[in-house]
């Protein structure tokens, strides 16, 4: 198979291309991103694109399955509009590309709460991004709505600290749907997730991605 991906800079992506270059299943797996990976490897081939100018990489876009895993904050954009443009935007230019290129089965990681009528701004982002994949009718759609992530080297103090109170009640029975998902896990479950062969369109919660990221095909 042959894998697309954008957001293969960040915490999930990274560990998404790892897992795939060791898959045997993937004979390619080309990313889209603004700056150039450090991995060599004869399976992946990177398009250092511009997200602003998707005319100019569109027809790049062609695979078997295409994964979605970008995001940022509104700290990092500087702006609910420069987030907009990250957490939708550039992602929904992807997936129409994908779809116009025949891509069959896209895999998007949203966020817990995802809802384009909720209050909570991140929330709605996601929510809209979630609407316009649907609309595109792929043949096959898979949505990962996970609640908070751990990642390696995490230089987000309230991501940390908030992972390390989540975890201490954890360990008393409480709040197991919340507790704290690696992107290592995530990655698994995606993989997972392209390797299914099913229609449709699905969502994957909480909770559930664990027990995802455990199945075998």
């Amino acid at each position: 198979m042959k894998a697309l991906i954008i957001g293969a800079t960040g915490a999930t992506g990274k560990d998404l291309v790892h897992q795939l270059l060791q898959d045997s299943d993937f004979k390619e797996i080309d990313v889209f991103v603004r700056k150039p990976l450090t991995i060599n490897d004869s399976k992946l081939k990177t398009h250092v694109v511009d997200f602003e100018k998707p005319e100019e990489w569109k027809d790049l876009v062609k695979g078997d399955v295409a994964f979605s895993c970008l995001g940022t904050t509104l700290k990092t954009a500087g702006s609910k509009e420069a987030q907009k443009k990250v957490d939708v935007d550039y992602q929904y230019n992807f997936a129409k590309s994908a779809k116009e290129n025949e891509v069959e089965d896209f895999i998007l990681v949203s966020a817990y709460g995802a809802s384009a009528t909720s209050k909570m701004f991140y929330s709605q982002l996601k929510g809209e991004l979630e609407e316009k994949i649907k609309k595109l009718h792929f043949n096959k759609v898979t949505i990962f709505q996970p609640g908070m992530l751990e990642r390696k080297s995490s230089d987000r103090f309230g991501e940390v600290a908030g992972a390390k109170v989540i975890k201490f009640i954890n360990k008393f029975g409480l709040l197991k749907s919340q507790k704290p998902l690696p992107t290592d896990v995530l990655a698994h479950a995606m993989i997972n997730a392209s390797k299914i062969k099913s229609n449709g369109y699905s969502k994957i919660k909480l909770g559930s991605i664990f027990s995802f990221a455990n199945k075998h095909n």
